[in-house]
């Protein structure tokens, strides 16, 4: 028997000027770090910024090198530097930015950021909000980064 699975997916566009300043900040805190970026390679700005649980921000950028898999995306940059540095703290939200000018319906974290966002999700039992942005358009928020991942690889426990 051949069944259909379906999983929907959903986000809200959002005018940047009708978020919260809280939201604001965060999303700001991501353009910040975009212009950190090391992207000699692909010229690709990309800035992440994630509150944690204590309201504190923590951001980071993308990082490229010439051995291409050596870089690292700045989605994994931040959420490994929370991981190291706050291991005890949830991630309540992320923002994910690039200053790029594309519709911000063609942008969003890569598989493998996926799946490291997911699995934190998962390790704190606890959605994390998600914000992202291009350049100066409209804002996309989904209410977890799990949707993302509507096959996700889990071990058996």
């Amino acid at each position: 028997m051949i069944r259909s699975i379906s999983r929907e997916f959903r986000v809200e566009e959002w005018p940047l000027e009708a978020l919260s300043p809280s939201d604001q900040a965060l999303l700001q805190a991501a353009h910040d770090a975009s212009k950190r970026a090391y992207a000699p390679y692909s010229s690709f700005h990309v800035g992440a910024a994630i509150r944690l649980e204590s309201g504190e921000i923590l951001s980071g950028s993308n990082q490229e090198n010439m051995a291409y898999p050596s870089g690292l995306c700045a989605e994994r940059v931040v959420f490994f530097s929370a991981g190291a540095q706050r291991p005890n703290e949830r991630i309540m939200e992320a923002a994910v930015v690039t200053n790029a000018e594309m519709p911000v319906l063609n942008f969003s974290p890569c598989g493998g950021c996926r799946q490291v966002m997911l699995e934190t999700e998962m390790r704190q039992e606890e959605n994390i909000r998600l914000l992202m942005q291009t350049d100066s358009s409209n804002v996309l928020i989904s209410p977890n980064v799990s949707q993302f991942m509507p096959l996700t690889f889990q071990l058996p426990r």
